[in-house]
C-alpha cells in the first residue's frame, strides 16, 4: 500500500512519500522538488509539469495554468472573470454555468473541464511517485485550501478518480502544516495548550489556522482566510507597473502580445524574489516584444508602496481567526509564516505588529503541506506505523438541510414556507454524522445549504436529496429517519434514510435488546478509530397540516394531541415496549454543478485515450532519437575503432547510407511513425552489425584462445603427471584426455595460423563462438575423467581371540601365494597397504 501526500498549487506540485525513516520529498525527471501545475496541449502529445512549463513560452494559449482557481466555480463569478484577465488561454461558458478550457489538441479544436486538466497533473505526480517508489500508486492524501467549498472538494474528488487514485483523506492544507509541526514536538504541554497560528501565504490565497497543541494530539481552534490575496498578486503589481513604464519608454504594449506578458510576468516574479533580500533589484528582458530590450529598475521602498492595497488586506484574515477561536494576542505562543508567497518582508512586518512577536520559520515554506499530507496518509494506513498522534479537524462553514414545511394559519388553516436548521455550525468536528427524523405521509425532498455565509463567493445549494418512494400502511405519517455525514473530505451528503413502524408489544426483557442496536447504529463510526459525533433531531409535523402535503412544522415541535399518546407510552413502558421495524428507504442525490457516473466514466475512459498517445509518443522520440544517435555514433567509429574492420567498399557505402538517414531525418523524417523509425534503423544494422560484429569478435578472441590454451596445458599436465590423487585414474583413461587436449591444441594452432593470415575486414575463420565452444567441450570431457573419485577399500576383518582358539604360528609361506611379477604388500598399516597398492597397480600399467 502506497503512502502519498500531494500539495496541489496553484502555481506548482509537491510530491511527498512516507518511508520508514520519515517522509521524503521525490524529485521529478528533472531531479526538481517542485513540478509545475501546468498542461500544454500540441499537436501530437501534452506536455505536463516540466515539459509544460518548458513548452508554455512557445505556446501561450494552449498552456493551461492555475487549475486550482478555476475549479468548481462559475463562469460569471467575478473573481473568477478578474482571473481570466491575466490568463493567456481561451475561457467560455458550458451549457452548465460552469468554464470550459479551449485548446487546439491532436490538430483539433478540444474544449476541457478544470476537473479534466486538474486530474492530468494529478496523473503526471503519480507516475513521479510511481518512478520514486517503483510500485503502483493508489491510495494518497490530497492537500485542499480550507476555503474549498463542497463542489469544489468533490471536484478534486472526481479528478483523482480520473487520474486513478484513491484519496484517503482530504486533508485542509493549514492543517497539513499544523501536523508536520506538531508530530515531531516532544515537548508539547499535557495539561495546558500551546496555541499555534500559521500563516499561509500562498502564490494566490492566503490562508490561517490557529491550532492548539497538547501532548499527541492537535485542534483546530479556526480557519480563516483571503482567497485572492497571494505572490501572485505581488507580481501583478510589478507587472503593471513595468507594462506602464515600457509603454511610455519604448512605446510598446505587452498587454497586446500573450507571448509578451508571460515573459514579463516571469520576469517579475523572479524581480519580487530578488527585493526580498535586497534593498534594489533591476530588470532586463531581451527583445521582450518588437525586437526591443527593455530595462528597468525599482527600490524595495517603491515596491511596497505600490503594494499597499495588497499589504493592508493582510490583517483581515488574522483578526477573523483570533475572533473565531476565542483568543487574544496575548493566548497565541508562537507564529508560523510558510508558503511561497511569504517571503516579501513587508508581509513578516506586518505579523509582527499584529501579534506582538517575530514570526518564525522553522519549518519548510514549500514543503510542509505535503509532508503533512504524507504523514496524514501513514496515519491513516495499516502499512506504517506512526507515533501516536491525533488530529481534530474542524469545518469551516455552517451546514443546513432545508425542505418544505407547513405551518398554522389562522386564516387559510395552514401555509407552506421553506423550513432549515443547522445540522453543522461552523467549527463542526470532522468527520461527523448527525440523524435526523422527519414525518412524511410520501415522497419528499431536502436541501442541504450554506448557512450563515457572507461570503458571495460560496454558493447557496449544495445538493437535493430526493427521499422516497415508500410504503406505509397506515394513514398516519412515516417516522423516517435520515443520518447525515461530513465526512473526512468536508463533503457532506445523506447517507441514508430508514422508516421506522411500530410492530405490537414485546416484554421488557425482549425489548432491552433494541436499545442495543440504536446504539450500533449510532455509534457505527467509532470502529474506525475517527471522531463523529451525532445528533438525534427531531423534526415532527405541527398539528393541523393536511395529511398528504407532506408539511412539516419546527424542529422538536409536538402537537398537542401527540402529547398523551407520548406520555401513555411511557406509563407503560414498565411492562412493555413496542417493536420497532426499520426498513431502508431509496435516496436519491443530485449534486449542483457535479459530474454524474456516466460522465465520469467517459472522462476516464478520454484520459487513458491521451496518456495511450502520449506514452506513443514518448516511444516514437526514442525511436527516431535512436535512429539519430546511430547515425553519429556509426558515423564516428567508421573513422576510429571501426576503421580496420570495414572493408573500403563497405565503409563508402555505409557512409553514403548514414548520410542518406541524416538528410531524411531533418527533411521527410521529421514526423513520422513509430515503425517508420524502427525499419529505418533496422535498415542501418544490417549494413552496420558485420562491421560491429568482426570488431567485437576481434576484442574477445584473445581472452578467449587464452583461456583454451590454460584448459589444454591444465588438463595435459593432469593427466600426464604423477601426483598420487591421479592413481586411481586408469592409464587408458588418462590416455584419453592427453589425446584430446592434443587434438584440440592442433586445431587451435592450425585455426589462430589461419586467422592471422587474413586482414581485420575479413570473415573470421576462428570465432570468439567456435573457441569458446571448444574449450566448454573440452572441460567437459576431461573434467569427468580426472575428477572420478577415489573407489572405497574395504577394511579386513580380524578374527576375536577366544580361550578355546590355539594361535596361528609363524608362518613363513602363505597358503594363497601372490600373483607372480606383483610384491607382496607386507606394511600392515591400513593406509599405507592401500597407497602401496595403487602404487602397484599404476607400476604394472606402465610396464
Amino acid at each position: 500500500m502506497s503512502v502519498v501526500g500531494f500539495d496541489v498549487g496553484n502555481e506548482n506540485c509537491i510530491v511527498a512519500v512516507a518511508r520508514q525513516r520519515g517522509i521524503d520529498v521525490v524529485l521529478n525527471e528533472e531531479s526538481k522538488r517542485e513540478t509545475p501545475a501546468v498542461v500544454c496541449f500540441g499537436d501530437k502529445q501534452r506536455f505536463i509539469g516540466a515539459a509544460g512549463a518548458a513548452s508554455s513560452m512557445m505556446n501561450p494559449k494552449n498552456a493551461i495554468s492555475q487549475i486550482k482557481r478555476l475549479l468548481g466555480r462559475k463562469f460569471s463569478d467575478p473573481e473568477l472573470q478578474r482571473d481570466l484577465q491575466s490568463l493567456p488561454f481561451k475561457v467560455t461558458e458550458g451549457p452548465d454555468g460552469f468554464p470550459l478550457l479551449h485548446a487546439d489538441y491532436l490538430g483539433e479544436k478540444r474544449t476541457f473541464t478544470p476537473t479534466q486538466v486538474l486530474a492530468m497533473v494529478l496523473a503526471n505526480l503519480k507516475s513521479i511517485a510511481e518512478k520514486n517508489l517503483n510500485v503502483a500508486v493508489v491510495d494518497c492524501c490530497i492537500g485542499v485550501p480550507v476555503y474549498f467549498t463542497d463542489l469544489q472538494r468533490r471536484a478534486v474528488m472526481d479528478a483523482a478518480t480520473i487520474a486513478g487514485l484513491h484519496p484517503l483523506r482530504l486533508f485542509h492544507e493549514t492543517t497539513a502544516t499544523a501536523l508536520a509541526y506538531g508530530i515531531y514536538k516532544t515537548d508539547l504541554p499535557e495539561n495546558g495548550q500551546l496555541n499555534v497560528a500559521f500563516v499561509d501565504v500562498g502564490h494566490a490565497s492566503m490562508q490561517v489556522s490557529i491550532a492548539g497543541f497538547k501532548k499527541g494530539q492537535l485542534k483546530i481552534l479556526s480557519h480563516a482566510y483571503d482567497r485572492s490575496l497571494g505572490g501572485r498578486d505581488f507580481d501583478e503589481v510589478l507587472f503593471n507597473h513595468f507594462a506602464a513604464k515600457f509603454k511610455d519608454e519604448y512605446k510598446i504594449d505587452v498587454y497586446q502580445n500573450a507571448r509578451a506578458c508571460l515573459r514579463l510576468r516571469a520576469a517579475c516574479e523572479k524581480l519580487k524574489k530578488v527585493l526580498s533580500a535586497n534593498p534594489e533589484a533591476p530588470l532586463n528582458i531581451e527583445c521582450l516584444m518588437e525586437e526591443k530590450d527593455v530595462k528597468g529598475f525599482i527600490k524595495r521602498e517603491e515596491f511596497e508602496k505600490i503594494s499597499e492595497p495588497i499589504l493592508k488586506r493582510v490583517v483581515r484574515p488574522l483578526e477573523k481567526a483570533l475572533v473565531d477561536a476565542g483568543l487574544s494576542v496575548e493566548n497565541i505562543h508562537a507564529v508560523e509564516v510558510v508558503g511561497s508567497g511569504s517571503r516579501v518582508p513587508a508581509i513578516n512586518r506586518i505579523l509582527a505588529s499584529f501579534f506582538k512577536k517575530e514570526p518564525r520559520r522553522t519549518m519548510n515554506a514549500s514543503e510542509c503541506v505535503a509532508r503533512g499530507c504524507a504523514l496524514q496518509c501513514a496515519i491513516l494506513s495499516p502499512t506504517f506505523k506512526v507515533r501516536e498522534f491525533q488530529v481534530h479537524e474542524s469545518f469551516p462553514f455552517s451546514i443546513a438541510l432545508s425542505w418544505k414545511g407547513s405551518a398554522p394559519d389562522s386564516k387559510n388553516g395552514t401555509i407552506e414556507n421553506q423550513q432549515s436548521t443547522v445540522v453543522f455550525p461552523k467549527g463542526n468536528p470532522i468527520p461527523s454524522v448527525k440523524a435526523l427524523t422527519f414525518y412524511r405521509s410520501g415522497t419528499f425532498t431536502v436541501d442541504i445549504v450554506y448557512a450563515d455565509v457572507d461570503d458571495p463567493q460560496i454558493p447557496a445549494k449544495i445538493s437535493t436529496y430526493t427521499i422516497g418512494p415508500f410504503q406505509f400502511s397506515e394513514r398516519e405519517r412515516a417516522k423516517l429517519k435520515l443520518k447525515v455525514r461530513l465526512n473526512l473530505h468536508g463533503i457532506v451528503s445523506i447517507e441514508s434514510a430508514t422508516m421506522l413502524e411500530e410492530e405490537g408489544e414485546v416484554p421488557v426483557s425482549a425489548a432491552n435488546e433494541l436499545p442495543k442496536e440504536d446504539a450500533k447504529m449510532d455509534t457505527d463510526e467509532a470502529s474506525n478509530g475517527l471522531s463523529t459525533t451525532e445528533t438525534d433531531i427531531d423534526m415532527q409535523e405541527a398539528k393541523g397540516a393536511a395529511e398528504n402535503t407532506g408539511v412539516e412544522g419546527e424542529m422538536g415541535a409536538l402537537n398537542s394531541e401527540e402529547k398523551p399518546v407520548q406520555m401513555e407510552t411511557d406509563a407503560k413502558v414498565k411492562a412493555s415496549k413496542r417493536k420497532i421495524k426499520k426498513t431502508n428507504v431509496p435516496v436519491s442525490e443530485s449534486i449542483y454543478g457535479g459530474m454524474v457516473a456516466g460522465d465520469l466514466q467517459k472522462a476516464v475512459e478520454k484520459e487513458f485515450e491521451m496518456a495511450l498517445q502520449d506514452r506513443v509518443m514518448e516511444e516514437t522520440k526514442d525511436k527516431k532519437n535512436a535512429v539519430e544517435a546511430y547515425v553519429y555514433d556509426m558515423r564516428n567509429k567508421l573513422y576510429d575503432k571501426y576503421k580496420e574492420f570495414a572493408t573500403p567498399s563497405e565503409k563508402e557505402e555505409l557512409i553514403g547510407k548514414l548520410q542518406e538517414v541524416e538528410n531524411w531525418l531533418y527533411e521527410d523524417g521529421e514526423d513520422e511513425t513509430k515503425g517508420v523509425y524502427v525499419s529505418k534503423l533496422e535498415e542501418l544494422k544490417k549494413q552496420g552489425d558485420p562491421i560491429e560484429e568482426r570488431y567485437m569478435d576481434w576484442m574477445e578472441r584473445g581472452s578467449s584462445i587464452d583461456h583454451l590454451s590454460y584448459c589444454i596445458n591444465s588438463f595435459r599436465d593432469a593427466a600426464s603427471s604423477k601426483d598420487p590423487k591421479f592413481d586411481h585414474i586408469d592409464l587408458s583413461e588418462k590416455q584419453k584426455v592427453i589425446r584430446e587436449c592434443m587434438e584440440a591444441e592442433a586445431w587451435l594452432g592450425e585455426k589462430k595460423q589461419q586467422q592471422d593470415a587474413l586482414p581485420k575486414s575479413a570473415t573470421p575463420i576462428l570465432p570468439t563462438a567456435d573457441v569458446k565452444r571448444k574449450a566448454e567441450t573440452l572441460d567437459r570431457f576431461c573434467r569427468s575423467i580426472m575428477t572420478k573419485p577415489r573407489p572405497p577399500v574395504a577394511k579386513p576383518q580380524k578374527p576375536t581371540p577366544t580361550d578355546t582358539q590355539t594361535p596361528l604360528p609363524q608362518a613363513t609361506e602363505q597358503s594363497d601365494p601372490t600373483p607372480a611379477g606383483e610384491p607382496m604388500d607386507t606394511d600392515k598399516s591400513e593406509g599405507a597397504g592401500e597407497a602401496q597398492h595403487s602404487n602397484n597397480i599404476a607400476d604394472s600399467h606402465v610396464s
